[in-house]
C-alpha cells in the first residue's frame, strides 16, 4: 500500500509540474494552495499592463527557415519570461510573437511599486534583447528582432474567464487594449507609457510626451510618454545604445562597463568617429 501511495504521489507531482508550464507561477501557486477557486469569477483591480510585439515579425519569418525562426522565437520568449518572473510580473499569454504581462494580481506591492517593477522589467528586456541580437548576428542572422513595448496603468477585470469546462485566467478591459495601442506607436527598441503610468514612475525615468491619442472605449484623451532613460539610486541617467546597420553593429551599456574599461571604450569610439570624418559629406 505504501509503495502504491508513493507511486501515486510521484505521478501526481509529475502531472502537477507539467501543468505548471501552462500557467504563470503566481496563478499556479494560488490554485494549488487553495487561494484561488477554479470557478468563473472576476474582480476589478488597478493593474499595470505590459504589451510587447516584434516589429516586422512576419517579414522576418519569410527570410528564415521555419526551424530557425522557431529556435529564435523560443529563445526570445524564454529570456523575456525569465525577466518577467524575476520582477514579479504575471505572464498572461503569448499571442504569436507578442507578450502580455500584468502587475498587481494575484500579488501586489501597491500600485506605484507595481508600475515601477513593470518599467524596470521592460528596460531589462530591451537590454537583454540587444545582447541576444548581437549573439544572433554573430551566428549569421542578418536582421534579428526589434521589439516595441507599451505600458499602461488602469482598472481591468481580472480572473477566470470562459466556461465550466475550459477557463483562462486573464485580464479584460479597455486599459489592457490601451497598452497594446501604446506599443503600436512606439519606435522599435523603445518603450511608450501612458501618463497614468508616468505619474507613478517619474522619479525613476526620464521621458518626453508624444502627441495625444484617442481610443475607443476610453473617454479621456491619452497622452503617451516615450522613455528616454532610467535613473539609478543616485539620480544619474542609465541608458543603453543599440543600433544595427550595414557596416555597424553597436551595443553599449555604460552602467555595465568596468570603470577600468571606460578609457579604452572612449578611445575606441574616438577612433571610430575619426574614421567617419572622410565619409561625412561636407
Amino acid at each position: 500500500m505504501n509503495r502504491e501511495l508513493e507511486a501515486n504521489n510521484e505521478f501526481l507531482a509529475s502531472v502537477s509540474t507539467k501543468i505548471s508550464r501552462y500557467l504563470s507561477p503566481q496563478i499556479y501557486k494560488s490554485i494549488f494552495t487553495g487561494q484561488t477557486d477554479v470557478t468563473i469569477h472576476t474582480e476589478r483591480k488597478k493593474l499595470t499592463i505590459f504589451f510587447s510585439d516584434i516589429k516586422d515579425f512576419t517579414a522576418t519569418t519569410e527570410r528564415m527557415q521555419p526551424e530557425e525562426i522557431a529556435l529564435l522565437l523560443n529563445e526570445y520568449l524564454t529570456e523575456m519570461s525569465a525577466i518577467a518572473l524575476e520582477h514579479g510580473g504575471t505572464l498572461d499569454k503569448f499571442i504569436g510573437d507578442a507578450i502580455l504581462i500584468f502587475f498587481g494580481d494575484p500579488e501586489t506591492k501597491g500600485t506605484a511599486e507595481d508600475a515601477k517593477a513593470c518599467l524596470r522589467m521592460a528596460v531589462e528586456m530591451q537590454r537583454r534583447l540587444a545582447e541576444l541580437n548581437a549573439k544572433w548576428r554573430k551566428a549569421g542572422i542578418e536582421n534579428p528582432f526589434r521589439v516595441r513595448m507599451g505600458v499602461n496603468t488602469g482598472f481591468c477585470n481580472v480572473g477566470n474567464f470562459g466556461s465550466a469546462d475550459r477557463m483562462d485566467y486573464t485580464i479584460i478591459g479597455a486599459e489592457a487594449n490601451l497598452a497594446a495601442r501604446l506599443q503600436a506607436i512606439a519606435e522599435p527598441g523603445h518603450i511608450v507609457i501612458s501618463y497614468e503610468t508616468y505619474a507613478l514612475v517619474r522619479d525613476i525615468v526620464t521621458a518626453y510626451p508624444l502627441p495625444a491619442i484617442s481610443m475607443k472605449g476610453i473617454s479621456r484623451e491619452v497622452v503617451p510618454y516615450a522613455i528616454e532613460s532610467t535613473l539609478d539610486a543616485s539620480g544619474r541617467q542609465t541608458r543603453t545604445f543599440s543600433e544595427h546597420l550595414r557596416g555597424l553593429d553597436f551595443y553599449l551599456d555604460p552602467s555595465a562597463l568596468d570603470p577600468a574599461a571606460a578609457a579604452h571604450v572612449r578611445k575606441l569610439l574616438g577612433s571610430a568617429m575619426a574614421s567617419l570624418e572622410d565619409r561625412i559629406p561636407k
